[in-house]
């Protein structure tokens, strides 16, 4: 039996087929999160607070004089670093969830079925974007104070914390609000959730008064959020010698955004969407 010769009128299309790849996973994802008017407004919001409440602190402590001129100015970034916090939660949460709450996430799982190849292009890109943002804000709004207060020149490690750290410990809470929103597929949930796990266990602490309940108080000092983002602009523990300091608290959130992360692409895989 003869093999049928094709005719030729036959078409072949001049676009060249592959096989898709993560890269492509990567290209799909950037589009998205820079297309979205979320991106603007959380990111937009960060810069602000960021910028506004340093410069604002800087000039306050400026002012201040000799009350702050045994302590190097960059520790005052921390003011500007919390409530940007909650805005890169935000964007955390809503770079997945709101593909849930929209359904289009079935049109980007029909383009690419490998769900943990969509879930590692989302993180790989969200993580790229919010890291070098972080990192270019937290110097520029340290060099600033620094160029306003009177205070001890800060050293080359507490530099490369104030910056880098502060930029990988952002990025890494946002990756850990990821993954609570492919975990919870519920924006307004998950925000909740991780803004619970942001100031939750430091307001409790504050109200406990029975001394019974001392040596959970000061786990919940060392261990809560706003603690570990104080103790990246420090050597020591700022509320026991015995907490964590140093680059310390970006191991630690590393730590549990890797365990969160696990935990959503072991379910994204295996229920419905």
């Amino acid at each position: 039996m003869t093999t049928p010769t094709p005719t030729p009128y036959a078409y072949v299309s001049p676009i060249p087929v592959r096989k898709a790849h993560l890269g492509d996973a990567l290209a799909s994802e950037w589009t998205k999160i820079r297309s979205v008017r979320s991106t603007m407004w959380t990111l937009g919001t960060m810069v602000l607070l960021m910028l506004g409440l340093g410069l604002g602190v800087g000039a306050v402590a400026a002012a201040a004089g000799p009350e702050t001129a045994e302590q190097s100015a960059l520790g005052l970034g921390f003011f500007g670093m919390l409530p940007a916090s909650i805005c890169v939660i935000t964007l955390g949460v809503l770079s997945i969830s709101s593909e849930y709450g929209t359904g289009m996430i079935r049109t980007t799982l029909t383009a690419c079925p490998s769900r943990s190849r969509v879930l590692t292009a989302k993180a790989i890109v969200f993580f790229a974007l919010v890291f070098s943002l972080v990192t270019v804000m937290a110097g520029v709004v340290g060099a600033a104070q620094v160029a306003m207060v009177d205070a001890v020149e800060p050293t080359a490690g507490e530099w490369l914390r104030a910056t880098v750290g502060v930029g990988l410990f952002l990025a890494l809470l946002g990756l850990l609000s990821m993954g609570i929103g492919a975990i919870v597929r519920h924006s307004a949930g998950a925000i909740t959730v991780m803004i619970g796990v942001l100031l939750l266990p430091l307001v409790a602490a504050l109200f406990m008064f029975s001394q019974a309940l001392r040596s959970l108080q000061e786990a919940l000092f060392m261990y809560a959020i706003p603690s570990q983002m104080i103790a990246l602009y420090s050597e020591t523990a700022p509320f026991s010698d015995q907490g964590p300091s140093g680059w310390q608290p970006v191991l630690i959130i590393a730590g549990i955004t890797a365990a969160v992360l696990g935990s959503a692409f072991a379910l994204i895989n295996n229920r419905d969407v």
